[in-house]
């Protein structure tokens, strides 16, 4: 797929820009303190540990080896992805505006977003702008996550776009560098509205 019309393309990061994903809304359910709600998280069941399911790990497999780390946390381990579904709150109102305003007026957008295989599919068909994307590349089916700069290069080469006329939001500061690398314009997202205004400075909106 080309470029079209001169203008920018768009592409999105999905968790925390598009999807409200948090293991807390989950994780408040099952442990009776914040504190210990908060050393999993941070000990156990970590975003690095996350991170291999997102770059194509088996859920099974990462699992079964952190329970025999943590046997004491072996059912908590467990629901990371029996009811990994817990953990979404939905979309994130104001972004997903943003994008549907984009798209009425004639901007291509893909999604380049660190998601597991096992995953993705369970919220894919459920929200609407998924649909409305040119394209959408899936860490975990490629066996590539950002901030690995292969991952921006296949979606250039996929669809066949131009880095220069690319703009990225991500809410990740190390994927908005490695894409900067690549020559990518790029919006550092805090909220929908730092990312309209940022939109509004560069006349996309």
């Amino acid at each position: 797929m080309s470029e079209t019309k001169g203008l920018p393309i768009i592409v999105w990061d999905f968790g925390g820009v598009l999807m409200d994903w948090d293991p807390r809304y989950l994780y408040r359910k099952v442990f009776q303190t914040e504190e210990e709600m908060e050393y999993f998280l941070k000990e156990v069941c970590t975003m690095e540990w996350n991170l291999q399911f997102d770059a194509g790990k088996p859920f099974a497999e990462g699992i079964r080896e952190l329970s025999a780390v943590h046997p004491k946390y072996s059912d908590q381990i467990e629901i990371f992805y029996s009811r990994w579904i817990e953990m979404i709150h939905g979309d994130i109102p104001g972004s997903v505006e943003i994008l549907f305003d984009l798209k009425s007026k004639g901007y291509q957008m893909f999604g380049l977003t660190n998601w597991s295989r096992e995953t993705f599919p369970l919220v894919r068909n459920d929200y609407r702008f998924f649909g409305d994307l040119d394209g959408i590349l899936v860490s975990g089916e490629e066996l590539l996550a950002k901030p690995n700069p292969e991952i921006f290069e296949l979606l250039l080469d996929r669809y066949g776009l131009d880095p220069k006329n690319c703009i990225f939001i991500d809410d990740s500061k190390p994927n908005i560098e490695a894409a900067q690398g690549l020559e990518f314009g790029t919006i550092h997202f805090q909220s929908p509205d730092q990312l309209k205004k940022e939109l509004h400075r560069k006349g996309i909106l």
